[in-house]
């Protein structure tokens, strides 16, 4: 059988692998992106399927037709947009766009009041919705047929994914996660790696590991 990862993609085949992926200890890792076991999925079962299934969402409109009404979005909520359009710009090499996108970001973030009930179990809940919400956000992409939209949401999803699993393993692991281990975020898409280098390449978007920065100073 084959068990393919849902961060990475990265597939494991019982029949070229020495143990069988089941009699894994709960603990193996992902060898490529770092994810734990519960990432992965059988190919072709039921559970691969779960992952496309889709939450019924009110249609979409047409570009005919007029959006009426304000849509109101906080200072983190126009920070975290104006960052990622500033990363869409970079890839594109909109250097001048990007680099106004990545102002308005730092001023929209520096008026940001902080979260004063933040918690990790806060945290992790909100990443649970994100990945659960994923596969109605992908419908509506598909039914526009929308080719950009939907390479971003598949790294949004794969870099969720990640961040959902790191937390869950934090919840269980506390600091000793993060012993003898090194914090990389690709710059690129957002995807999180924990190891004492940088990967060769993004699991996710694939640039190269020049393109990640090590995150220092944690507590």
């Amino acid at each position: 059988m084959k068990y393919k990862c849902q961060v990475c993609g990265y597939v494991y085949d019982d029949e070229k692998e020495k143990i069988p992926f089941e009699q894994l200890p709960d603990t193996w890792k992902c060898p490529l992106c770092g994810a734990p076991k519960s990432a992965f999925v059988q190919e072709g079962d039921a559970a691969e399927a779960k992952a496309t299934d889709v939450i019924e969402r009110p249609p979409a409109k047409s570009s005919s037709e007029t959006v009426t009404g304000d849509i109101k979005l906080s200072a983190g909520q126009l920070a975290a947009l104006c960052s990622n359009l500033a990363r869409g710009c970079e890839k594109q090499y909109m250097t001048e766009e990007a680099e106004l996108f990545r102002k308005l970001a730092d001023q929209m973030a520096a008026i940001t009041p902080p979260v004063e009930d933040a918690s990790v179990e806060m945290v992790a809940s909100a990443l649970t919705q994100d990945v659960a919400d994923y596969p109605g956000v992908r419908k509506t992409i598909d039914d526009n047929k929308d080719r950009g939209a939907a390479r971003a949401l598949t790294w949004g999803e794969k870099v969720s994914r990640m961040l959902a699993s790191l937390m869950e393993r934090y919840m269980s692991e506390g600091e000793d996660m993060l012993k003898e281990q090194n914090v990389y975020l690709c710059t690129a898409c957002g995807f999180v790696y924990l190891g004492s280098e940088a990967p060769e390449l993004c699991p996710v978007c694939k640039v190269p590991s020049w393109k990640f920065e090590k995150i220092e100073g944690r507590a």
